[in-house]
């Protein structure tokens, strides 16, 4: 059964820090493309999956790793540590290397890992410039974004920690396609993707990359550190296409809002972590906007969900 939560001011500090992106905005730039540079290089060397899930990277207990990344007949793995701050590259070969996390421009980052990666014999060409960023200045020219706040970082990380934990136990109630709990570095955000087993219409003037994500029908839920239209930490729900009628819908907790914008339902991360149960929360807007998309979408909602 759902339940509706009310904001309080008393937040879970540890499981669901303050996050504020005016506190840490040139820490996120920094670090949003320092994981583009890592994202590229899985992008490169990975076997192509259904709706780019091969270009991901996952929430660890550490940080966020590429998963193994196969090159050469062995694989290769490059780590994000948020609590000894440090970049780590281990391979099959039982090699590893370390390069530290602290202020450091996007170009010396570039630099010091494709430097590393050459020490272990691993050769990769990446696009040059970084995704889904405004005027993308290339990697390894970049000496504007230089900063890492270590406090903001864990910070972060533990945002990333909590939320894949729940979203997991969301995926579970779930019995069809439905994607990893993974995090997308070019829009910088961690998400999940119910699929209802139907194709979509291919969206009018949509590239590549959108033909591909968006080539049947989802709903989708996810954490997002903000930007534009949502400038600060917040959750997004939406269903692609929407569905008549989902914009309107009842959705729990009752300070979420669809944001027109964005075409989103955004329940801001602030709200969320001052709920009296954060993580029953976000089960809550997740199920709700689920069952809104999924029911007006005419989902054949039997046979693709668990009876818990």
């Amino acid at each position: 059964m759902l339940t509706s939560v009310s904001p309080t001011s008393s937040p879970s500090t540890e499981l669901w820090p303050e996050l504020r992106l005016g506190d840490w905005s040139t820490t996120r730039d920094t670090l949003h493309l320092w994981t583009q540079i890592v994202g590229h290089i899985r992008m490169v060397l990975s076997p192509a999956l259904n709706h780019w899930w091969h270009v991901t990277l996952y929430v660890t207990s550490r940080g966020l790793t590429t998963s193994p990344i196969p090159y050469a007949g062995h694989t290769f793995e490059i780590h994000f540590d948020f609590l000894d701050h440090r970049l780590v590259i281990t391979t099959s070969h039982n090699e590893w290397r370390t390069l530290k996390l602290e202020p450091k421009s996007v170009s010396d980052f570039y630099q010091e890992l494709m430097g590393l990666l050459r020490e272990l014999r691993i050769q990769v060409k990446i696009h040059p410039k970084p995704d889904e960023v405004t005027d993308p200045i290339p990697f390894a020219e970049d000496q504007v974004h230089h900063s890492y706040d270590p406090e903001y970082a864990r910070r972060f990380w533990r945002v990333l920690v909590a939320t894949d934990s729940v979203l997991k136990e969301f995926r579970g109630r779930f019995l069809g396609k439905c994607s990893p709990v993974h995090f997308y570095w070019g829009s910088f955000d961690l998400c999940c993707t119910r699929f209802s087993g139907r194709r979509a219409s291919e969206r009018a003037g949509a590239d590549a990359v959108t033909r591909e994500a968006y080539s049947h029908e989802v709903i989708s839920i996810g954490f997002w550190s903000g930007s534009g239209a949502v400038n600060d930490a917040a959750l997004y729900a939406y269903a692609a296409p929407e569905p008549r009628g989902f914009r309107s819908a009842r959705i729990i907790p009752a300070y979420s809002s669809y944001n027109e914008a964005l075409g989103e339902y955004i329940l801001m991360y602030e709200d969320l972590r001052r709920a009296p149960d954060p993580k029953q929360a976000l089960l809550d807007f997740a199920q709700s906007t689920y069952e809104a998309g999924a029911t007006l979408g005419a989902w054949n909602r039997a046979e693709l969900e668990r009876q818990l």
